[in-house]
This record gives C-alpha cells, sequence and structure tokens, in this order.
C-alpha cells in the first residue's frame, strides 16, 4: 500500500467535501480531494497564532515568561496552563495547577501579541507567518483561537515548516513543541480526561494519551491539533511525516474511529 492508497479511505467520510495531504521534509507525499478548497480551521487556528507569538519572541517584541496577568504568562496561556475558564477569561484555577483546554488563553494571547507589535493581529500573522511560507489562500478572519480558513496545500506547507523549521530557531520548536509544565492533568476535548494531559506552546503532544485523535504508529513526540470542523494537523518528528485535513463534516464519533485509522495507515505506508 503506498501514500497515496492510504488516502483513499477519506471518500467514505461523512459530509460534502474533504481533502487530505502527507509530506515529509522533501515536499508532498499525496494529496486527496479538495486540496485549493478553503475550509473552516476551527482550533486549528490555535497553532498558526502560535507560530507567529513565537516568531515575535523571537523578534524581541514578545517575552514567555513575563507576565499577562498577576502569576500568568504568554508561556502559561500558550500551554493551557493559565487557569483560565475553556470559553470566558475567568479564572477558575491557579496558573499551572490545571490543564484547561481554553479558547480564552487565546482571545488574551491575541490583544497581547497585538499590543506588543503594535499590528492587528491578523496582519502580524500574515506578514510573521503565512506569506514567508506562500499560504496565499489561508486568512485569519475573527478569533485568534477559531477564526481561520485555509486549505489542504496551505497547511501542507506550514506542516513542512514544523518538520524542518525556517521562520524560527529550530532550538525554539523544539521548545514549543516540548512539554511545558510537565504532570497537569486535564480533559482533552472529545477524549476525556488525560493524566498527564499535556501540551507545548499551541501544540498538544501525543505522549502516552489513550484514547487520542492519532494513531497507535504515531510516535509519543507527535504533535498537533485538531478543530471541531473536521480538521486536523499531526507533525511525527520521529517518522519525518506530517499529516493535515480539512473537512466540511464536524467533529464526532466518525473521527474518532476513522482519524486514528487514517493516521496508522499513512505511518505504515510512509514507513516503507
Amino acid at each position: 500500500m503506498t501514500v497515496a492508497d492510504a488516502l483513499t479511505a477519506i471518500d467514505a467520510w461523512p459530509g460534502r467535501d474533504r481533502a487530505v495531504a502527507v509530506v515529509d521534509r522533501g515536499g508532498t507525499l499525496a494529496s486527496r480531494g479538495a486540496t485549493e478548497q478553503r475550509f473552516a480551521l476551527a482550533s486549528v487556528t490555535k497553532p498558526l497564532v502560535a507560530y507567529a507569538v513565537l516568531v515575535a519572541v523571537e523578534e524581541g517584541s514578545l517575552d514567555l515568561d513575563a507576565p499577562t496577568d498577576p502569576g500568568t504568562s504568554v508561556r502559561h496561556l500558550l500551554a493551557h496552563a493559565s487557569g483560565l475558564a475553556p470559553d470566558d477569561e475567568t479564572s477558575i484555577a491557579p496558573p499551572a495547577s490545571r490543564r484547561i483546554y481554553s479558547n480564552a488563553d487565546f482571545e488574551v494571547l491575541g490583544r497581547t501579541l497585538q499590543a506588543a507589535t503594535g499590528l492587528p493581529i491578523a496582519t502580524y500573522l500574515r506578514e510573521a507567518v503565512l506569506d514567508p511560507l506562500a499560504m496565499v489562500n489561508t486568512a485569519l478572519d475573527g478569533s485568534p483561537a477559531s477564526g481561520a480558513v485555509s486549505t489542504t496545500v496551505d497547511l501542507g506547507r506550514f506542516a513542512a515548516e514544523l518538520l524542518e523549521s525556517r521562520l524560527i530557531d529550530p532550538a525554539t520548536l523544539a521548545d514549543a513543541t516540548s512539554v511545558q509544565f510537565p504532570s497537569l492533568d486535564g480533559v482533552l476535548p472529545g477524549f476525556g480526561r488525560q493524566s498527564p494531559n499535556d501540551w507545548g506552546l499551541g501544540f498538544e503532544i501525543r505522549d502516552e494519551k489513550h484514547p487520542h485523535w492519532t494513531g497507535a504508529r504515531n510516535s509519543p513526540r507527535t504533535f498537533g491539533h485538531f478543530g471541531r470542523t473536521g480538521t486536523f494537523l499531526w507533525v511525527d518528528p520521529v517518522a519525518g511525516v506530517a499529516c493535515v485535513c480539512v473537512t466540511d463534516a464536524g467533529f464526532g464519533p466518525w473521527a474518532q474511529a476513522a482519524w486514528p485509522a487514517l493516521s496508522d495507515s499513512v505511518l505504515e505506508a510512509a514507513a516503507r
């Protein structure tokens, strides 16, 4: 079975339109579906915004550990360790005590980034990340937590950057894809309580989580994100392979079964 063969599994997925691509450090290995069509990314917006934050850190506009509120920093916000509630800016736990997946964290990050750079967040994201990666069909038009649209082609370019960074120092990417505030428990949306629920800086880290939206063949170092619109992006640095997917079918039980199966097939085929 080739990688292209593995991708035929998406033909049976729900919804009308979908697309998937697999890339390695040399480029696209295979793709299938409506690869040039724009889809809403939902929470796959977060890794894009996180990457813009990392660029701003390297430029000196932001400091990961500078306080944003008493006891809370940019690092806490990126790692879902701020203690903010999932969907509003109410503090419900001390910082670094629980992993609370929070859209509010990224709302605060968006304001923080805008204040630090003097640019609207959509503009800074465009100039710092999207234009340099030629992601011409990607845009942020709404919340920094969930408001981006993109194509499989563009997300594949971002995934290639995550396999071999050019926009930020490799050491910065290594930090961003390493566990921040280890041993924090929390709920991974759609997959229940995880102990620990490990995250990097804007990226969820697979580690030994079970159940999970990636496959059993994905290494513990796999990192990425998924969204409620049926989108996902994962990068497995051990395998040297990344997979991106966009759909018009919302996340649900179908994805809980289909995504790990696709991931395992892709990794099996890529290893041949």
